[in-house]
């Protein structure tokens, strides 16, 4: 089994979080240009706008980038058909199945990295073709599954013989020591990376995370049957409130209509949606990528050699 350093061609084992609405090429080129796997998370936009990212971060990076690709978009077909016409070395998916776009990825080289929220999602994606999977943890930000990542990572790992990409809860250098230690061959990063320099968001969401503690992220849509985590505020606070006293469907999608881009793009502190992992409790001041991903590898061993083993 190669390792996640000569499966990507990358340097540090680490890949950056599939962000809608964040991860851009501004951002996808900084992780790559510092030895990690960038990503342009498509999000909810359409093949041109994937297109113009792509073009705009070969531009500012000429080491190899990825894209994520939200499976339940709209345009999940044209964007399927854009990473290959515009060769992408590497994809990797979330909220849906990648079984009908798999062989047409690994015939045009494209190696598929599904993010997992299970073991029977790791092996039916194993046996279609993907080359690794990212078992994602509860703790993680955004849209979540119920597992937690110590609980997840490895159960996968006994259950598939392609690489795992641990993710959710890690955000220093002891916790990528766990993820190896729970048999993760490498990690995914997405709220620590909130708080770097190159990150697109607006100032007021890099200050909700750098000031947040250990219990100020909520988890809604649990009644749905699509939770999401977030940092608490007014409009978080107001979604459960509703759930809890029978609202409908409808009714909360109208008070979430837009929240991510209002949080993302207007730093709306009310009625903003700011998703984040558990680990923004210990995030405290804004950095380059370059030192967040030198520091998350840096020492390891001296951590790994001090631990008190029975």
């Amino acid at each position: 089994m190669k390792n996640i350093c000569e499966l990507l061609g990358i340097k540090y084992p680490i890949i950056q979080g599939g962000m809608a609405n964040i991860a851009n090429s501004q951002l996808a080129a900084a992780v790559s240009n510092a030895g990690g796997l960038g990503l342009i998370a498509v999000g909810g936009n359409d093949s041109e706008w994937l297109r113009n990212e792509i073009r705009k971060c070969r531009e500012l990076t000429s080491n190899v980038f990825g894209v994520n690709i939200m499976l339940l978009s709209p345009y999940a077909s044209e964007i399927a058909k854009v990473v290959i016409e515009e060769k992408i070395k590497v994809v990797t998916t979330g909220a849906g199945n990648p079984g009908p776009y798999l062989n047409d990825w690994t015939e045009a080289g494209i190696k598929v990295i599904p993010v997992i929220p299970s073991v029977a999602f790791a092996k039916r994606t194993e046996r279609a073709g993907a080359v690794a999977v990212i078992a994602e943890g509860t703790e993680a930000g955004g849209h979540i599954g119920e597992l937690t990542t110590m609980a997840l990572v490895p159960q996968v790992v006994d259950a598939v013989r392609i690489p795992v990409i641990a993710a959710g809860g890690i955000a220093d250098q002891r916790q990528v020591l766990a993820a190896f230690a729970l048999g993760a061959k490498g990690v995914q990063i997405g709220t620590l990376f909130l708080a770097s320099e190159e990150c697109p968001i607006h100032i007021n969401y890099k200050n909700k995370i750098i000031e947040a503690k250990d219990t100020d992220t909520i988890v809604t849509g649990r009644a749905s049957g699509a939770p999401v985590r977030v940092l608490k505020n007014p409009m978080a606070r107001e979604y459960n409130q509703m759930a809890a006293g029978g609202a409908t469907l409808e009714e909360l999608e109208k008070l979430t209509l837009g929240s991510l881009r209002r949080a993302v793009f207007d730093g709306d502190l009310e009625s903003g949606s700011f998703m984040a992992g558990q680990v923004a409790g210990m995030i405290r001041e804004i950095k380059p990528v370059k030192v967040i991903i030198e520091e998350l590898f840096s020492g390891i061993n001296e951590y790994k050699n001090r631990l008190e083993v029975i």
